[in-house]
């Protein structure tokens, strides 16, 4: 990945050669790649404290108003890498330490690999094709919109190697297509298209270039005042997860906070003058 002559471009946590996750931001849109087109992308104990410090680098970032997260090569992601299955039939096969402590709900080094991005303040907009199969299913679950190419395949896969989930897929995947249809693709591990995914509300929708749409969409949240969409982040992700009348305190908190503050008021100024805002990044 290059950062062109864009004088806003910066490299990101992970910008270096052989580097598992790399990432450029520019403009205030963070463009996140899974990097080890080989393997598709496999998950090894590198990848996920790749994925773990490219996020938490991002989350400090008041820069960043959007991410893509994306893989180079055939696939998104198409799971843990065999090596790891190769050591299991002997016994030897450990889970991968977690690096550092974590401050979130997700202690195990796979779940914040997968809830990073979940956590990161700002939208993050997964690119899939390929493969996103078991583990990279739940990376790409970590995201808040996903955008599928019509070939994609997806799986709960980890039934198939007598495993269950384990990167919080268990508890995001009934929010997204409900308990019952999480339950038989967690319990049959079957492939499915992204045609199917995008009926079952696994995929956010399809496009025939997933990635340009992914970072067109992520150019024009960039464009809104990033206080708000921070805001509409936090409140969205509230929906479900808490009593409502805590969700409902919550709204009227951000309103109060979001109305007469500067960008805000910029928000308005350019709207009613048809210009285009220039906001500044959070405290």
């Amino acid at each position: 990945m290059t950062m062109g002559d864009d004088p806003t471009a910066h490299g990101g946590a992970g910008h270096e050669p052989g580097e598992p996750v790399s990432c450029t931001v520019r403009g205030g849109v963070a463009d996140v790649r899974l990097d080890r087109p080989g393997k598709r992308n496999a998950l090894d104990p590198a990848m996920f404290t790749g994925l773990v410090r490219v996020g938490e680098t991002l989350r400090a970032d008041s820069s960043v108003r959007a991410v893509v997260l994306s893989g180079t090569g055939r696939s998104f992601c198409a799971g843990l890498d065999v090596a790891a299955f190769d050591e299991m039939t002997t016994g030897e096969h450990t889970l991968p330490e977690a690096a550092g402590p974590a401050g979130g709900p997700a202690q195990a080094l796979g779940q914040r690999a997968a809830h990073v991005w979940t956590e990161l303040p700002v939208p993050v907009i997964a690119a899939l094709h390929g493969h996103a199969y078991g583990g990279g299913l739940q990376i790409a679950l970590g995201a808040d919109i996903r955008l599928a190419a019509p070939g994609t395949l997806l799986s709960v896969m980890e039934i198939a190697w007598g495993l269950v989930p384990d990167m919080t897929g268990t508890q995001v995947l009934p929010e997204l297509v409900g308990r019952d249809v999480a339950m038989e693709l967690t319990l049959t591990g079957r492939v499915v298209d992204a045609a199917e995914a995008d009926r079952l509300g696994l995929v956010t929708s399809t496009e025939d270039d997933p990635l340009t749409a992914a970072l067109a969409l992520a150019e024009d949240v960039a464009g809104k005042n990033p206080d708000a969409v921070r805001h509409a982040k936090r409140l969205v992700n509230l929906a479900g997860r808490t009593r409502l009348a805590e969700g409902f305190a919550a709204e009227q908190t951000a309103i109060r906070r979001l109305i007469g503050s500067p960008n805000q008021v910029e928000a308005v100024r350019a709207k009613l003058s048809e210009r285009a805002p220039a906001f500044t990044d959070p405290a």
